[in-house]
């Protein structure tokens, strides 16, 4: 599934693995790979000698050998975060893609961060705060949104919410999203917003209350998060932020095509 979502995505996707020889790798293989290290969850030396080790899997790639280890960190750090998101939202598609999605947000251990670039940057978190849309049914994540700052959850769902409009129906998100902008933006873009209100009035109590059967979903956001963070995955390796952003992206794709999978 990792060749096929990399070929799809690829402008050539019909040029052979290795055209240039053990030099240069065709892009869907580069892709393919680095999607494919995160579902075997071995360090860059471990992968390499896994691979060598798996012919049958080198086939799948058309390759007779491993490329280098230092290949899959160059290619890591290519391939940024634009291009990453494209592989997210089409993984996303291939699990199955409804158009009722919940927003929620988790953090992710920095454990890894060095104290010099953390004081170089001027913060001191030591988590990452993630949000992610995902499909209420197929538990596919569609976008996904990180910082390292203290950031309101409206104003970050407004910003998910705009870059995704026109694929959702419905949008379910807990009171830290309580925002009359936000629901007014969806409600204009024909998205149903269940986003639970503050309970600082009757009124607020009885929004609520109409919207518990079909809110009810919204829980299937944490399921998302508790299965990207198993096997010890909410740690990060990556020591800088841009690394992390697209080291937890390709967990997001990996995640959607074990669902497509299932």
């Amino acid at each position: 599934m990792c060749r096929d979502l990399a070929k799809q995505h690829a402008d050539n996707p019909d040029v052979p693995a290795a055209p240039d020889g053990a030099d240069g790798y065709a892009e869907w293989v580069q892709i393919a790979l680095i999607l494919y290290r995160v579902e075997l969850e071995k360090s860059l030396r471990e992968t390499e000698d896994y691979l060598n080790e798996m012919p049958g899997i080198l086939a799948v790639f058309d390759l007779d050998e491993a490329p280098n280890y230092s290949s899959f960190c160059r290619w890591e750090q290519e391939y940024r975060m634009r291009e990453l998101r494209r592989l997210l939202r089409r993984s996303a598609e291939q699990a199955g893609w409804s158009g009722e999605a919940a927003i929620d947000a988790s953090g992710f251990q920095r454990d890894q961060t060095s104290y010099h670039y953390r004081d170089r940057a001027n913060y001191s978190f030591q988590s990452m705060k993630t949000t992610i849309l995902i499909d209420v049914n197929s538990l596919a994540i569609k976008d996904v949104h990180y910082t390292t700052q203290k950031a309101w959850d409206g104003h970050i769902g407004m910003q998910v919410f705009r870059r995704n409009a026109e694929d959702l129906r419905v949008l379910s998100a807990d009171a830290n999203y309580s925002w009359g902008e936000l629901r007014e933006e969806c409600r204009s873009e024909s998205t149903r917003p269940l986003i639970k209100h503050r309970e600082q009035t009757p009124l607020q109590k009885a929004h609520n209350a109409r919207m518990n059967e079909d809110y009810n979903q919204r829980w299937m956001s944490e399921t998302g998060f508790s299965q990207l963070k198993e096997d010890d995955g909410e740690k990060l390796r990556s020591r800088s932020w841009h690394g992390q952003f697209r080291e937890l992206t390709r967990k997001c794709i990996i995640h959607n095509l074990t669902q497509a999978a299932s």
